[in-house]
C-alpha cells in the first residue's frame, strides 16, 4: 500500500516535470498533478485497451508508431477533461507523452 502512494506521489511529481519542461503545457499545482496523475491511470485503464483494440490494424501497418499517436490523444484527452492542466495542442500533448513514459519506466523500477 504504502509502495502504491509512493509511486502515485512520483508519478504526480513527474507530471509536473513534463509540464515544467514542455512548452505548452501548464499545470496549477502539485493537487492538480495528483489528480491528473489518477485520470491518466483511469483514461490508461479503461479507454486506452479499447482504443488498442479498434486501431490494431492502423498499429500494424506501422509497425506499432501509430501507438504514440495514441498515447498523444490520450494525454491531451486527459488536459481537457481535467481542471488546472493544460494541454495546447497535439505537439506538446506528443512530446509529453512520450517524456512522461519514460519518466513511468524509471517510476515502475521503484
Amino acid at each position: 500500500m504504502l509502495g502504491m502512494l509512493l509511486r502515485w506521489v512520483i508519478y504526480a511529481l513527474s507530471i509536473m516535470l513534463v509540464a515544467w519542461i514542455v512548452p505548452g503545457i501548464y499545470i496549477r499545482n502539485f493537487g492538480s498533478a495528483l489528480l491528473v496523475a489518477v485520470v491518466m491511470a483511469l483514461v490508461n485503464a479503461f479507454i486506452k485497451p479499447l482504443i488498442m483494440f479498434i486501431s490494431l490494424p492502423i498499429n500494424f501497418l506501422t509497425l506499432g508508431l501509430f501507438t504514440f499517436v495514441i498515447n498523444a490523444l490520450l494525454f491531451f484527452l486527459v488536459g481537457k477533461i481535467t481542471p488546472d492542466f493544460e494541454v495546447e495542442n497535439f505537439w506538446a500533448a506528443l512530446l509529453g507523452s512520450l517524456l512522461l513514459s519514460l519518466l513511468a519506466i524509471l517510476v515502475g523500477k521503484i
